[in-house]
């Protein structure tokens, strides 16, 4: 009996080419050689230093991939620490490479996530969610929609690890309303059972 399968993709997309020398990218990234190696490739310092969070969601992600600490490549780990205001958001968002595990250092946060579309069409997608406090650690399946919101009056810290050294972050409202070209109205629109003109509204949010 034997199983095999493709490697997992460390990026959005690989595009064949036929002619090898005209071959640019990897399915990740070139290795260095290891002669050529020193400590300060497996060395990423700043995550004891607070984010901004003077934005419109009152949060911000500070990652460390495989594009930050580059001994990450081929590992298939990385991490991230997420600084939240009070009542800051990460919003709905999925990481399409990887599990992520959040360890709540400060603060308070409401968190959850949602399953895929379940087999039976009759049946709903499911939320979980949980309230999480100073030591709680809690687990975001690879793909699944999932959001951080501080529920509390201070700023909230924690730290989430990853298993990939890229997971990618696909935030649902940016990547469907804010798009490079935008998706035509009439699509969002039909899908979000809206008049087109709630859509337009929304769509100039992200300009």
């Amino acid at each position: 009996m034997a199983y095999g399968s493709d490697p997992g993709q460390l990026q959005d997309f690989c595009v064949a080419v036929p002619d090898a020398s005209s071959a640019v990218f990897v399915n990740g990234k070139f290795c260095k050689n290891p002669n050529m190696v020193v400590a300060d490739d497996f060395l990423r310092q700043g995550l004891n230093k607070a984010g901004n969070t003077s934005n419109q969601v009152g949060s911000v992600v500070t990652a460390v991939n495989v594009n930050q600490l580059p001994g990450l490549n081929t590992l298939g780990v990385s991490l991230a620490r997420l600084d939240f205001a009070p009542y800051g958001i990460n919003p709905p968002h999925t990481h399409p490479r990887a599990t992520e595990a959040l360890l709540l250092m400060e603060g308070t946060l409401y968190v959850g996530f949602v399953t895929s579309n379940p087999a039976n069409a009759t049946q709903k997608n499911k939320l979980f969610t949980k309230y999480l406090y100073p030591g709680d650690v809690f687990v975001f399946p690879q793909g699944l929609i999932h959001f951080q919101l501080n529920v509390g009056k201070t700023n909230a810290v924690g730290f989430a690890g990853f298993g990939s050294q890229n997971p990618g972050t696909i935030t649902i409202a940016n990547a469907v309303f804010g798009s490079d070209p935008k998706i035509n109205p009439d699509v969002l629109a039909k899908a979000f059972r809206v008049e087109k003109n709630i859509i337009d509204y929304i769509q100039a949010q992200f300009n």
